[in-house]
């Protein structure tokens, strides 16, 4: 073999090391795919995704399934190059910048932690929409979610607490609870009644100087509400708030008489607050493909996601777009009934 030969096959040796190297490096990428979807009406694990105790329900059909994105990579557990390029060539898939998912500031498990408390917080959403749709009466509550750090009320307040008085006072409101305690100067005691446990207690609860001057003792608290029955919503590992709508739908399916789904295969998405108004959400495009690979031939989408959901719909499935939990009701009654026109995206 010639020296130029030679030198020519080592060359060749080393970029190709090199490119497998490469190709093994860990990139800031998150990989999304289409995640499992699951029936809001049907089972998980041989248990109902949603249980109603306490109050009459009735049969339902077909299915009303939420939609989710899986993902791979995160600080944590990165990507390597060769994942992420086989992701840019596929058209079902997106490839994001790291901090998409994961902003630096914030740890895997602080994401993990929210996604479960959006989780968490979107149940009680989706129950008071479905339940105010029905013109069932539902009582606000406002509970303690953490207390600050050496504040008056570590240790003294307690996370769940639910907050039912200040000072001998109603709580009606978060921000009843903030204008109780400024009542006061900066040191003196103020007196929460709070329920823990069941059982209602008075606790004492100084105060400090915050830094507008204020009197504060150092609460987090969060707004919630208080049902006249149990719902009990059980989906595994899901993550977040875009399963909302379809929690909604399924409350309420399961609480009026018929099947709102008339047999028909629906999934969808978007987040709901307590009046029933349906917001965006991300990954619009993973969780179509998801839809229609288990089977759905429509899609409720969310208005605002409307422009980028037209661009990438899969064959077969239909897209209805949604602004509240009435006009998916609605809209879902008249593909049912074949008795009216259908919002659809895009709108007109």
């Amino acid at each position: 073999m010639s020296r130029r030969a030679l030198t020519l096959l080592v060359a060749g040796f080393l970029a190709l090391a090199l490119a497998v190297i490469g190709a093994m490096l860990p990139v800031p990428y998150v990989v999304l795919s289409p995640g499992p979807t699951e029936n809001t009406i049907g089972d998980n694990k041989g248990k109902p995704v949603i249980t109603i105790s306490g109050h009459e329900t009735y049969p339902t059909q077909g299915k009303l399934s939420l939609v989710t994105v899986a993902y791979q990579g995160g600080p944590d557990n990165r990507l390597d190059l060769l994942t992420a390029l086989r992701g840019w060539l596929d058209p079902t898939v997106a490839v994001v910048p790291e901090e998409t998912l994961f902003p630096k500031s914030t740890s895997a498990k602080q994401v993990e932690e929210q996604n479960t408390q959006e989780m968490t917080d979107s149940q009680q959403s989706a129950t008071a929409a479905a339940l105010n749709a029905l013109k069932i009466p539902i009582q606000k509550v406002v509970t303690v979610a953490e207390t600050d750090k050496g504040a008056p009320a570590d240790g003294k307040l307690k996370p769940g607490d639910e907050i039912t008085a200040v000072d001998g006072a109603a709580v009606t409101a978060l921000e009843s609870v903030a204008a109780s305690v400024q009542r006061h100067k900066p040191g003196e005691q103020v007196t929460f009644t709070v329920k823990r446990g069941g059982v209602s207690t008075e606790v004492p609860v100084g105060t400090v100087a915050g830094e507008d001057g204020k009197a504060k003792v150092g609460v987090q608290m969060r707004a919630g509400y208080r049902f006249p029955f149990k719902v009990d919503i059980s989906v595994g590992d899901v993550g977040g708030p875009s399963a909302g709508l379809m929690f909604s739908l399924g409350i309420y399916d399961k609480l009026t008489p018929g099947a709102l789904t008339g047999g028909m295969s629906i999934a969808g998405t978007g987040t709901i607050d307590p009046s029933g108004k349906v917001g965006p959400i991300g990954g619009i495009e993973q969780k179509m493909v998801g839809a229609r690979r288990a089977g759905a031939t429509i899609f409720l989408t969310p208005a605002d996601n409307c422009a980028d959901a037209v661009k990438a719909v899969p064959q077969g499935l239909r897209l209805v777009r949604v602004e509240s939990l009435e006009g998916a009701i609605k809209a879902i009654d008249a593909l049912r009934d074949h008795s009216g026109p259908v919002p659809s995206c895009p709108a007109g």
